[in-house]
Order: structure tokens, then C-alpha cells, then sequence
């Protein structure tokens, strides 16, 4: 953004999903080696882990820890926070955020660089989104 003096933080925390063994590979190889029914099941469900990955619910459970002891307390001291993440870390934030189940979260489309902005009341419940 040009100005130095913004702090940029970094962690593992905020990675991506771990896809496993199905790493490397394309939809179409991927498909072609377990089915199409398999591969849908592991990219769109919440609980069920590819072999050697996370599911999207092991996402939520590393993502939502980071967010309550790092990003938080930033927001509650007034703080304006930009998380950069990728999908199916942000999917499951969204998820946190918006108090969504499993099966809303994963019809839910979040567009690739399109800032979502939360704002927060006294209570830290979501009082406007925007995007």
C-alpha cells in the first residue's frame, strides 16, 4: 500500500486448507484417480478430511483460535485489522463471524480480492458488513 508503517503479521495459522495427497494435482486428475463423487464430497463438505489433509473443519479449529488471541484484542482497542488469508481459511472466519452452519458456509461464494468489511458493536456481534 506504499506506506511503511503499517505493520504486516504473518502466521501459519492463516495458511490454506491442507488438500493432502491431492496436493499437485488438477480437478481432472484428481477425479480421474478417486471419482467425482469423492472429490466433491472432500472440497465441499465440512467434516470430511482428503487423505493426508484437513477438513475444512480442521480450518475453523486453527483459524478460530488465532483470531480470538491475536486479531480480537487488536479490534476491541479500536484497531482496524486487514486479514489477507486464503478461501477456506476466510471461509471459515466468515463462518465464525457470521454465526453460519456448516452447510450454509459451504454455499457460500467469497470472491477472490473483493474486501468483506465487518463492523463490530460493544458486544462484538457483527453490526454491518459490507461487500
Amino acid at each position: 500500500m506504499g506506506n511503511p508503517n503499517i505493520p504486516v503479521i504473518r502466521d501459519k495459522a492463516l495458511n490454506e486448507r491442507s488438500y493432502g495427497n491431492l496436493e499437485g494435482l488438477n480437478k481432472a486428475e484428481t477425479a480421474l484417480k478417486y471419482g467425482d463423487e469423492q472429490v466433491h464430497t472432500w472440497r465441499r463438505s465440512f467434516d470430511v478430511v482428503p487423505p493426508g489433509g484437513e477438513s475444512l473443519k480442521d480450518t475453523y479449529n486453527r483459524v478460530i483460535p488465532y483470531f480470538e488471541s491475536q486479531i480480537r484484542p487488536l479490534l476491541k482497542q479500536g484497531e482496524n485489522v486487514l486479514i489477507v488469508a486464503h478461501g477456506n481459511s476466510l471461509r471459515a472466519l466468515i463462518m465464525y463471524l457470521e454465526h453460519l452452519s456448516p452447510e450454509e458456509i459451504l454455499e457460500r461464494e467469497i470472491a477472490t480480492g473483493f474486501p468483506l468489511t465487518y463492523v463490530f458493536d460493544e458486544k462484538f456481534h457483527v453490526s454491518r458488513k459490507v461487500g
